[in-house]
């Protein structure tokens, strides 16, 4: 029983999937404007940001519209297929969930933030223009 379960939601995924990614690229909003010296600012902060993600996943979504919306560029890493990056959120960040924002500062410390609500949060409150 629970291999049909399996394969009913990996079907689904599958056939759900590219319908997903379609519609959020078509609902992806307009970016803020900053001045260059600002963007470059905003680019500079966010070299010590990863958003930790799975591409269909619907919060991650949420994320990135938030991501656009701010115009920010913050390294996107895919944690959905076993590999050395989905190690690193499960070893360092404590759990295997996505989306996660992994915040380092300048000595190298790291901070692992779930849910999307408070990543969205976090970045509202660190880049959003006054």
């Amino acid at each position: 029983m629970k291999i049909i379960i399996r394969t009913f939601f990996r079907t689904l995924r599958v056939v759900l999937g590219p319908v997903m990614l379609f519609k959020e690229k078509l609902s992806q909003p307009k970016g803020i404007v900053r001045a260059q010296a600002a963007q470059q600012s905003a680019d500079l902060q966010c070299q010590s940001l990863a958003l930790y993600q799975y591409k269909t996943c619907p919060f991650c979504m949420k994320v990135r519209q938030e991501i656009n919306r701010l115009s920010l560029n913050i390294k996107r890493i895919d944690a959905q297929h076993p590999s050395t990056d989905r190690e690193e959120l499960t070893l360092k960040g404590g759990q295997a969930k996505v989306p996660c924002l992994k915040i380092t500062d300048a000595a190298g410390n790291s901070q692992w933030l779930y849910d999307s609500e408070k990543i969205i949060a976090y970045l509202r409150s660190r880049f959003a223009a006054a």
